[in-house]
């Protein structure tokens, strides 16, 4: 049997497996993690992340972030996805209970954890890196990344590609609410101009000064109650294009708030929350050791 935990933060939903207390899950492949992910024959969530050991060549990491979306492909980076790792490492005694340093494909980032008096994460903060307009960072075969257009069933929509480690389209629109994400979202994560898919975000300034209300379509997961570095990617965007002024920008999203500091280094932070923990047999979901 082995023991993962079901977390959230601000509804982007997690199941997260300790594969240095548990070395016999190393292995674990796309199709188990798909029917581990999936809402109705599963356990459900927007992805399965394996905590594993690793250096990354940087002295005191503390761990590695291996992350498979819900439709079983692998992924480069989740900004919540590392908040909610941060709860399973600290339960681990990784850390010093204050700070964790955790490698991922997108490269190593600085968690700052906050505890309740149980010594549980409630809330985490993690360096997301920097931003990148440049169209082979993200990728994006296109002249530029910026005024990005397309058009699906008469709507033009516009936007910017941004690489935030793994690849986004934030595009602007009047209502977040009323934008047909479920319909042109899909169309626009497969736009032949992002070889490796996009994720797509919805935005709109406000309600309050310095304020984005986000909505997002999550490459190989569909659409989400949040993301991380989409609304990092998102808080760039709109600064850009002046629809905030801050360096702090406040995201809203369906599940929640998440705050974004603007640096030489984007600072995601906000809520982690512990669903439960389950003990499954893995062979039935496909994975044989």
């Amino acid at each position: 049997m082995t023991r993962l935990a079901k977390l959230h933060a601000t509804g982007n939903d997690f199941l997260v497996l300790d594969a240095v207390r548990q070395p016999e899950a190393l292995g674990f492949g796309p199709g188990p993690a798909a029917a581990l992910c999936d809402r109705h024959r599963g356990v459900g969530a927007d992805g399965l992340i394996l905590l594993v050991a690793g250096d990354d060549g940087v002295d005191g990491v503390d761990g590695r972030m291996i992350l498979i979306n819900a439709d079983g492909k692998p992924a480069e980076v989740s900004g919540n996805g590392l908040r909610c790792l941060a709860w399973v490492a600290v339960r681990a005694g990784l850390g010093d209970g204050k700070r964790l340093i955790i490698g991922t494909d997108a490269g190593v980032h600085t968690i700052d954890v906050e505890l309740d008096a149980a010594g549980d994460v409630v809330a985490a903060t993690t360096d997301m890196g920097t931003a990148t307009f440049e169209p082979a960072a993200i990728p994006v075969t296109a002249p530029s990344a910026l005024e990005f257009e397309a058009t699906f069933h008469g709507v033009t929509y516009n936007g910017d590609a941004v690489g935030m480690g793994n690849p986004h389209l934030v595009l602007v629109v009047d209502d977040p609410a009323a934008a047909r994400v479920t319909q042109h979202g899909p169309r626009l994560e497969h736009d032949d101009r992002f070889p490796n898919g996009v994720n797509v975000e919805f935005i709109a300034a406000g309600p309050e000064p310095d304020a984005i209300t986000m909505r997002v379509w999550e490459r190989g997961v569909g659409e989400t109650l949040s993301c991380g570095t989409g609304a990092c990617a998102s808080a760039v965007v709109a600064h850009r294009r002046g629809l905030v002024t801050d360096d702090r920008v406040t995201v809203h999203v369906p599940g929640g708030d998440l705050t974004v500091d603007l640096g030489d280094s984007i600072r995601l932070g906000g809520p982690v929350a512990h669903v439960f923990d389950v003990e499954l047999d893995l062979a039935r979901f496909g994975w044989n050791a």
